[in-house]
């Protein structure tokens, strides 16, 4: 069953992309999507047996690396953590792949785009069901890859392929991180091995390193160098700028990337090493910081944005926000359980703001829609059902885990906690906000699109609907029906082993006895931000213009995301171009080349050209050089006699 569940995809991506041309567009597409059903089978039957079951297992596959001390297995471990990663993971990347089937209906390269869907989704298996730091990082880069070639997919645009570029170098940078983080693992604990690691992190609980001149405390070092490579691929405040533009990617990229898969794997990878986090409390208040301000930054940024899918990413953006600082406040159970719900309702966001593409014939700028909402009722509804999941509408996915991580925060009592908390709340209502806003403008007013446009506006094909109303289950569903084993009464049960929580860092156990306006809070903003988006987007349609007006300098800096790519672009991209360009047209050019082979080649063509002037023709000229020769050669005769 484990091998189906992960492998599965892989092998649908090689026939896929191997042999796309003999069996066409429709036996790729066939083929892939029931892998990857044959796939979310498996896991759901993994999830049922190990979570429910208590049976967590690792298989060992064969032996990758011996050498010297450095012993490390292919093997695929599926405990608790790695089986609600794996459901989450092939459940959405179904409803992603049959969703193509319709979405990319036009396209020319479908067979390649299904094959590169099902590599990248076996990159991510791999990366959540590695027993070791080696395996992990296989699956890391893996998805990094993936992802290059899926957002860069319609390579003819430019702007496709810069955002793939983007994607892939900020990626590196967090990677970077990543690796030194795994280097430090091996030289403090000797192996590479999860359960080997976790066994002697309380041995080095009080020990200290020399790194960069500097005496750090070990664990803490390691666990700062492994969130870097977590903020890198979760797009956390500072590592972030590369997904917005990912948008360039067709939308089944889109959900697929920034619903459940690649964007989460940070958060797994905190999850997976809780055990060493939880002896690292001040690196766990810096994940606690950084985690609230990009739910902050994310949701003010969100609030100007007029690109669907880009509202949507930078709640993406958000949302991660509030799962990195549940972890840092020890509620790893909580932010799991909010990226077990996130993953559905994002995906059908992401995937019904597709239908409305699909409906207003490739226009995404909301100011270009309006007045669709009986054209195409079913998405529409389904839209309404993701965006009461993503502002925490009571009974609603969301509802239940974004609440659960306010409440954790609260209940943390730290400094942190509570900065985390009330940025939270400020970031639940900037949600609610921008999410009516999203609906009201896409869907209601008068029509803003040609007439053209709005002939041709309709409903999408059942094999793009169905898997909306698969994941709308879920956004509704998902909340209430696992609240009870994520973060309730039966959670210990529930999660085993996989997850470390010392006692008196248990926060989601305290969350529980939070006082009650605590627990309302949350609910009363997003009602808040629900109804001020009606009056602006329903009511008073003059008032966002007026308030844009009256803070211009405010809404630009908002508009331009907080000025973040302008300031890489000054401090590291100018500068990097320019040493680029000194180093190839001074270091290699002129100086390399031009004191090597070029200098060379233009010294012999020289000393030719000279040469050739003395074939002249002339039978006095070469009487003459022949009479030079004698007299040079007496000459030196005679000097040898003398001498």
């Amino acid at each position: 069953m484990e091998y189906i569940a992960v492998l599965s995809p892989l092998v649908g991506a090689l026939i896929a992309g191997l042999f796309g041309r003999q069996i066409g567009d429709k036996g790729a597409q066939l083929v892939t999507c029931g892998l990857m059903i044959a796939a979310s089978v498996a896991s759901v039957m993994i999830f049922r047996e190990i979570n429910f079951g208590g049976q967590p297992r690792t298989l060992e596959l064969f032996t990758w690396i011996a050498s010297g001390d450095l012993n490390v297995k292919w093997a695929l471990r599926f405990d608790q953590l790695s089986a609600v990663m794996a459901i989450v993971i092939t459940l959405v990347s179904t409803a992603v792949h049959i969703y193509s089937v319709g979405y990319m209906h036009h396209d020319k390269a479908q067979a390649r785009f299904m094959a590169y869907l099902s590599l990248f989704t076996f990159a991510m298996l791999m990366l959540v069901t590695a027993d070791n730091f080696v395996q992990l990082f296989f699956g890391w880069e893996g998805v990094g890859l993936a992802s290059y070639l899926l957002i860069g997919f319609w390579n003819q645009k430019d702007s496709a392929n810069a955002a793939a570029i983007k994607a892939f170098v900020m990626n590196r940078i967090g990677d970077f991180g990543l690796a030194l983080g795994i280097f430090a693992v091996f030289v403090t604990f000797g192996t590479l091995n999860f359960d080997a690691i976790f066994a002697q992190v309380s041995d080095h609980a009080d020990s200290y390193s020399e790194f960069l001149g500097y005496h750090v405390h070990t664990l803490s070092l390691i666990g700062v160098l492994l969130f870097i490579g977590a903020m890198g691929k979760s797009a956390q405040l500072g590592l972030h700028t590369w997904l917005p533009d990912a948008m360039e990617g067709p939308t089944p990229v889109s959900a697929l990337i920034h619903a459940a898969t690649m964007v989460t794997a940070g958060v797994f990878l905190v999850a997976r090493m809780s055990p060493l986090y939880e002896f690292t409390p001040e690196v766990r208040e810096f994940i606690a910081l950084i985690g609230a301000s990009t739910a902050f930054v994310a949701a003010t940024i969100a609030l100007t944005q007029f690109d669907i899918k880009r509202v949507i990413a930078y709640s993406t953006m958000s949302q991660l926000g509030y799962m990195f600082f549940a972890l840092g406040v020890s509620a790893y159970s909580a932010a799991m359980f909010h990226l077990f719900t996130h993953a559905f309702f994002k995906a059908l966001l992401f995937l019904g703001a597709g239908s409305v593409i699909h409906a207003m014939s490739d226009e995404q700028d909301m100011r270009k829609m309006g007045g669709i909402w009986k054209l195409i009722p079913f998405t529409y509804g389904l839209m309404w059902i993701g965006s009461l999941a993503l502002a925490g509408v009571p009974f609603f996915a969301g509802f239940y885990s974004k609440d659960m991580i306010l409440e954790a925060a609260f209940a943390a009592e730290s400094s942190v906690g509570l900065f985390a908390f009330w940025v939270g709340i400020a970031a639940a209502f900037m949600t609610a906000f921008y999410s009516w806003r999203l609906l009201f403008m896409t869907f209601h007013g008068k029509p803003r699109a040609s007439e053209k446009v709005m002939d041709h506006v309709h409903e999408s094909p059942l094999v793009m609907t169905v898997p909306l109303a698969f994941l709308a289950v879920g956004a509704i569903g998902a909340g209430f029906v696992f609240a009870p084993h994520f973060i309730g009464d039966l959670r210990g049960d529930f999660w085993g082993a996989a997850l470390t929580v010392l006692a008196e860092n248990d926060t989601v156990g305290k969350a529980h006895h939070v006082p009650l306006w605590v627990k309302l809070l949350p609910i009363a903003t997003g009602a808040a931000g629900i109804l001020l988006a009606f009056v602006f987007y329903m009511r008073a349609r003059h008032w966002p213009a007026e308030v844009a007006g009256m803070f211009s300098r405010l809404h630009s800096f908002l508009f331009n995301k907080w000025y973040f790519d302008e300031l890489y672009t000054k401090i590291g991209v100018r500068p990097s171009f320019a040493l680029g360009r000194f180093l190839w047209k001074t270091g290699d050019g002129a100086t390399i080349d031009g004191l090597g082979p070029d200098g060379v080649s233009k010294l012999v063509g020289s000393a030719a050209t000279h040469s050739r002037k003395v074939q002249s023709g002339f039978i006095y000229h070469y009487a003459f050089a022949m009479l030079i020769g004698v007299v040079a050669i007496v000459t030196f005769f005679i000097y040898k006699a003398l001498g």
